[in-house]
């Protein structure tokens, strides 16, 4: 029921952790989780909010780090881990290289 990488808060295991984080030029982040899944989180929605108008800066925006499991950037913002899981799409990947049958 759960391996060694799981996190367990009491007894329920938290969602996929955040390992990696791409920010991109169109406000969006990929991210790859600790399960291997890799999604796009869209962080336009956010940009006039509070705390996150300051992401509206592209270099600044493009200062987001993994931190403790989730994407934090250098003035503390951050968001919860379980909302960029779920609210995230997956990545379609493509291979470059034709099947051979």
């Amino acid at each position: 029921m759960s391996s060694d990488d799981d996190i367990v808060y009491g007894k329920y295991p938290l969602g996929p952790r955040v390992t990696a984080v791409v920010p991109n030029d169109d406000y969006t982040l990929t991210l790859t989780f600790s399960n291997g899944e890799v999604k796009c989180y869209d962080m336009k929605p956010l940009l006039d909010k509070g705390v996150f108008r300051e992401l509206q800066n592209i270099g600044y925006f493009r200062c987001a780090r993994v931190a403790l499991g989730t994407v934090e950037w250098p003035n503390e913002q951050d968001i919860c881990p379980d909302t960029l899981y779920l609210y995230s799409v997956p990545v379609e990947t493509t291979n470059p290289l034709p099947m051979i049958e």
